[in-house]
């Protein structure tokens, strides 16, 4: 996989996904940013499930063959920050992601409509708390 940010992008946003991450954006910031080409930007619901997720991306993607440039705040769980290089990370709890507003910030990057991949176990729970609701 190495070099190839789409695909990062896609592995990292399912991996999010996978760990219960939410309100997950991806945005292709590589015509306004030098510093980047993507950003994805999530949240967790408390600082230990952003820590976790946070984890399990560098966990993942170290299986990938992508290591991380530079990690920041996996110690205190609140805004987390993986730089991938084309692909830089930030998970938030979400009074944090309301404070910063990175998606402000970026306003002019374009949205990146990622394909996640819905196992059927995920799918079902998520029609029973709908139908229990």
């Amino acid at each position: 996989m190495k070099n190839d940010p789409t695909q990062i992008l896609y592995l990292i946003a399912q991996t999010i996904f996978d760990k219960k991450g939410f309100n997950i954006l991806a945005l292709d910031v590589s015509g306004i940013s030098t510093m980047t080409d993507f950003f994805i930007i999530a949240e967790g619901s408390v600082d230990k499930h952003v820590t976790a997720i946070g984890m399990a991306i560098v966990e993942v993607m170290n299986k990938a063959g992508e290591r991380p440039v530079h990690v920041e705040g996996l110690s205190q769980g609140d805004w987390v920050v993986l730089d991938y290089l084309e692909v830089v990370v930030h998970l938030f709890m979400p009074g944090m992601r309301d404070k910063y507003r990175l998606e402000e910030l970026w306003r002019e990057g374009k949205i990146i409509d990622v394909p996640l991949v819905v196992t059927r176990a995920e799918a079902g729970s998520s029609l029973t708390n709908v139908i229990q609701s």
